[in-house]
């Protein structure tokens, strides 16, 4: 690639790391006059405006030697009194001390940087190649990214570009001395890097799981890739790059065209000598998995609302249950196809996933597609009563989508046939839920309108124990713990914190609220009354014995409060189980089915989804994940 005369270009400067201090120089060869610029409110797959200007400091402008004067029009946005025909160089610093996916990081030990968070956007310009110049600290460091490199160091470092501002600003650095290695998936180069990774970390299986992963996940939409070819023919990235960032306590990943960014505790990183697969591996294979997934589906493969991002505003979709909620649903499937964990360990976590929205009331107040649409102000700002009025468009999507593959596959066919369909449909492109609709109808044979409107607009449970019964899984209802039997969220450090109370549950009726902690009990024992301290909720059958009603006391706001509490007899928790092993190996392993060709004419389907209440104006998205984390706190 060569360089462009007219492209803007950004140089990064690294060197105040003690001070958290990017230095950033914008030149822009041919500016307009009065020329616009602005920073980024948000980063395409984490759905909510989180104001990146807040970070820019010290910005100045100069042209043909002189300082020019610049007013802010908003939050964001800013106006150079340029001259249209003579190089503008604007100067500016941004502080970067947020160790997650989505912004900067600089210290002493580690760089990394979003271009939402660094690079302005040139008003006018934004189709044109843009070029980054990313200059080395340190002589120990290097630097990775999936950017197209021009000119650049044996470390990494020096001059990328990029074919435009959206293919800038979804192409993260990671700057550091990190661990790094390479393998080839069905003929595509893949990199990996780990910034800080202790010495127990087993590489070698990191690298060996992930490239299985990856070829798992290329054959799921190219199963015509023929593994004695160099190249895998139709695979949308000719090199991807995995940048892990390995930390105390912390989760997360967010999708990029190229690359995925992710955060992880060290506990869960393989372990040298460890041949098990504990739990936080395989959620860090899975959050892997989901955000490599991504790249076809939602990067590609995306909402028709999104198909230009507006960086200003919010943009709103209903279809976040297709592109994160399906996604959720492979990301563990895929693990299951890539021989990385077998049929029990998958079912394990469909059962958290399935649990999850069961014990959540919101899921009969919320459809997922208006959580969707509501993902701006709900899903990335939870409280106490997020539970009560909303549901995961990760976690109930998934059941959307293991409903849809189970009906399928009773039919001869899959979810799987209908994603590549739509893949096909849209030629990899933007999409609406009226394609997606079409595809059921060709791939089925039938309208699957009535599906679509109960299960993504509508709030009624869905018919999982029946498909998966008819599937070899059984279902069994298990005693519950106490927290679920109460209608309770809890941490327990010593004392009982209430964090939230369940719409509709015991702990609610007894006048319970978030933010009390919860004492003692005082039961009616043989011997008279009894009173005891509570240090965890498993406490409650010991005290309580036969007793069906009690006196809670709780601490609020310093005033100690008797409340009276009925206490639970039954309630219960799913607990699947494998009966039909043949069915649930054909389910999980992914059989080939009969494929659309062979149904004939299609049936016709309505050309747009069913109207609902939450369907409004839309403005011209992971991460992420594994769905235990996810629907309890946003991970990108």
């Amino acid at each position: 690639m060569k360089q462009h005369p007219s492209a803007p270009h950004y140089r990064i400067d690294a060197r105040q790391r003690h001070a958290h201090l990017y230095e950033v120089t914008l030149t822009i060869p041919a500016p307009a006059a009065q020329q616009e610029v602005s920073l980024p409110v948000w980063i395409p797959g984490s759905y909510l405006v989180r104001e990146f200007s807040k970070n820019l400091q010290q910005l100045q402008a100069r042209q043909k030697g002189r300082r020019v004067a610049i007013q802010q029009l908003d939050k964001c946005r800013w106006q150079v009194a340029s001259q249209a025909g003579s190089a503008l160089e604007l100067r500016y610093e941004v502080y970067a001390f947020d160790n997650s996916v989505r912004t900067a990081w600089l210290d002493s030990q580690r760089g990394f940087f979003n271009g939402t968070s660094l690079c302005l956007r040139v008003h006018g310009q934004e189709g044109l190649p843009h070029q980054i110049t990313v200059e080395s600290p340190d002589d120990s460091w290097r630097a990775a990214t999936a950017l197209t490199a021009l000119k650049t160091d044996r470390r990494g470092f020096g001059l990328y570009q990029a074919a435009d501002y959206d293919e800038l600003v979804d192409s993260p650095f990671e700057l550091g001395d990190f661990w790094q290695a390479s393998f080839s998936a069905c003929g595509v180069e893949h990199q990996i890097v780990v910034a800080g990774a202790p010495a127990s970390f087993d590489s070698a299986r990191l690298l060996r799981d992930t490239q299985q992963i990856c070829e798992t996940a290329i054959r799921f939409w190219h199963p015509e890739v023929d593994p004695a070819k160099p190249a895998a023919s139709g695979v949308p990235h000719p090199r991807y790059v995995f940048m892990l960032n390995a930390v105390d306590d912390n989760y997360g990943g967010l999708e990029h065209r190229a690359s995925t960014a992710l955060i992880c505790g060290r506990r869960d990183l393989p372990r040298l000598g460890e041949t098990r697969t504990p739990e936080g591996y395989t959620t860090l294979l899975g959050l892997i998995c989901h955000e490599y997934f991504h790249t076809w589906n939602v990067k590609r493969l995306r909402p028709a609302e999104l198909a230009r991002y507006d960086y200003t505003q919010e943009n709103y979709t209903q279809l976040l249950w297709f592109f994160e909620g399906f996604t959720s649903y492979y990301d563990d499937l895929l693990l299951r196809r890539a021989g990385l964990i077998d049929d029990a360990a998958y079912l394990r976590l469909l059962n958290k996933a399935l649990n999850q929205v069961l014990q959540a009331p919101g899921r009969l107040v919320q459809s997922v597609a208006e959580a969707s649409f509501d993902a701006w102000v709900k899903y990335y700002r939870q409280d106490e009563n997020t539970a009560n009025a909303t549901i995961s468009y990760y976690t109930k999507g998934s059941l959307v989508a293991l409903c849809l593959d189970l009906t399928l596959r009773a039919q001869g066919r899959s979810l799987d046939q209908a994603l590549r369909a739509v893949w096909q449909r849209c030629s990899g492109g933007p999409m609406s839920e009226a394609d997606f609709a079409q595809v059921l109808c060709e791939v089925s044979g039938r309208d699957f309108g009535p599906e679509l409107k109960a299960w993504v607009h509508g709030v009624a449970d869905l018919p999982v124990q029946a498909l998966l019964e008819k599937t070899g899984v059984r279902w069994h209802d298990d005693p519950a713990q106490p927290a679920q039997a109460l209608g309770l969220r809890v941490t327990e450090n010593g004392s009982i914190q209430i964090k939230a109370v369940l719409r509709g549950g015991l702990a609610e009726k007894a006048g319970m609220a978030a933010g009390d902690e919860w004492l003692g009990l005082e039961v009616e024992a043989k011997s008279g009354p009894q009173g005891w301290r509570l240090s965890k909720l498993d406490d409650l059958a010991l005290y309580a014995g036969p007793a069906k009603r009690a006196t809670a006391l709780v601490a609020r706001d310093r005033r100690l409060l008797r409340l009276p509490l009925k206490l639970p007899a039954k309630a219960t928790t799913v607990r699947l189980a494998i009966e039909q092993a043949a069915l649930v190996k054909a389910w999980l392993g992914g059989e080939p089915t009969p494929g659309p060709a062979s149904l004939g004419a299609p049936v016709s389907v309505p050309a747009a989804a069913p109207e609902t209440k939450a369907q409004r104006p839309q403005s011209p998205r992971k991460t992420g994940a594994r769905l235990a984390k996810k629907a309890s706190t946003p991970s990108k």
